[in-house]
């Protein structure tokens, strides 16, 4: 899951512009026919800036392995069952990375 979403170029330039508080954001859908949004965005959230974080160092780094502590950390606040590394499915850990980022909206 976190290597498909860190190949989203449009996922990974929103969280660039969402780390900075202030920042309006500009939507467009070329696919879709509508008006372009504009959104103002708040201070992001730690789960947020975790998730930036972690796949900033997956795109720049030269090492070859990247652990996703805090990022982790940051999930299993938000969703308790993560705790204690029992095996979970891939789309249970999108569906909370999501909604744990949109409540930090």
């Amino acid at each position: 899951v976190l290597q498909n979403l860190s190949q989203t170029p449009v996922l990974r330039e929103l969280l660039k512009e969402a780390k900075m508080p202030g920042t309006t954001v500009k939507i467009e859908s070329p696919e879709l026919s509508m008006e372009p949004q504009l959104i103002k965005l708040d201070q992001p959230g730690p789960l947020t800036l975790a998730l930036y974080q972690f796949l900033t160092e997956m795109q720049e780094t030269k090492k070859g392995v990247v652990t996703p502590k805090e990022l982790f950390a940051q999930v299993c606040k938000k969703a308790i069952r993560f705790k204690g590394y029992q095996q979970q499915d891939s789309h249970e850990l999108l569906r909370y990375l999501l909604d744990g980022m949109r409540a930090e909206e």
